[in-house]
């Protein structure tokens, strides 16, 4: 097991100043059974008027804020102290052709919550390119896990991992053509191509270990939020549909039940992106702004280093986050 601390921090520099807002934030870590969270805050300045916090439809808590007063930057930043563990390797022989039987509709069926992870979202569009690719992994007979695992690999060979190539709202599609992109785009990938097959399939946002342990290689996407995916195992939930999805990480080729590793933080799940999004809100004003994100995930009782080395800042021109 690993103690480790995240750090977050979410800086908006406006112009010009906006004059009041309402944000939604998904920074506070899932306790599930692989993870344990000990402790979280979210520190916002200014110091907002209405804060509160609920749990959505997926189980992650949800935080909202609200800003009655003029202001020209807005800094979030969300400390978190999370007990990992290792995910267990899963033993599954079901074929994925009796998870995909299992759910497609029949009124007699007993309704199963994974089973609205196998519809398109907004992010993940149903298309037959997805499926032409999925395909190859995906042979008469073979068990769903097995399917998986190959296409996570191809998907992790077969693509270039490259910083800046993509955008928050590039089509998935163009993505999947291009054969390159970031790590979100390399799980929704994945999340379209295993709905594709009709077998469900979810985002997951999190965070990976900043600084490696000595001898350990330092992974992609460390240094800021990361992504992956999960698909449902039918034969391992046993009754709790948690303890079904089992994690797959195409840009560092790793997978697990639970988790791909100890060194992995869940913050969030949904059908994709835009129902985890780490902070979005609506304001009024600032008609430009400058977005500037830093992550650290670091062994508690190690000497931090600070936020990440190379923070991500870019500017756009809209109202919305």
């Amino acid at each position: 097991m690993m103690l480790l601390r995240v750090t977050h921090r979410t800086q908006y520099d406006y112009l010009p100043a906006v004059e009041n807002a309402q944000h939604l934030a998904y920074l506070s870590p899932r306790q599930t059974a692989n993870q344990h969270v000990v402790s979280h805050q979210l520190l916002i300045d200014p110091q907002p008027s209405h804060q509160s916090s609920a749990c959505d439809v997926f189980g992650n808590t949800r935080q909202f804020f609200a800003l009655q007063s003029a202001h020209l930057r807005l800094t979030v930043t969300a400390l978190s102290e999370v007990v990992t563990r290792n995910g267990q390797t899963a033993e599954s022989t079901l074929a994925w052709e009796a998870v995909r039987e299992t759910f497609s509709y029949s009124s007699a069926k007993q309704f199963s919550s994974a089973a609205e992870f196998v519809f398109a979202s907004p992010y993940v569009p149903h298309h037959a390119d997805f499926a032409d690719y999925a395909r190859p992994s995906f042979r008469t007979g073979i068990p769903l896990i097995e399917a998986s695992r190959d296409l996570m690999q191809r998907i992790h060979h077969d693509f270039v991992y490259e910083s800046q190539s993509t955008e928050v709202n590039t089509p998935v599609r163009d993505a999947l053509h291009a054969r390159r992109g970031v790590c979100q785009d390399f799980a929704h990938i994945l999340v379209a191509c295993l709905r594709a097959m009709e077998v469900p399939a979810r985002y997951v946002s999190g965070y990976l270990l900043t600084h490696p342990a000595p001898g350990k290689p330092r992974l992609v996407g460390s240094d800021a939020s990361h992504a992956w995916a999960s698909v449902f195992l039918p034969d391992l939930a046993a009754g709790n549909t948690e303890s079904g999805w089992y994690d797959l990480d195409p840009t560092n080729n790793r997978d697990g039940w639970g988790t791909p590793g100890e060194d992995y933080v869940v913050l969030a799940v949904g059908r994709d992106f835009g129902d985890v999004s780490p902070l979005r809100g609506v304001i009024h004003g600032g008609a430009s702004h400058i977005l500037t994100v830093g992550v650290t995930v670091d062994p508690v009782g190690e000497k931090s280093e600070g936020e990440s080395e190379a923070p991500i800042s870019y500017q756009t021109q809209q109202s919305q986050q």
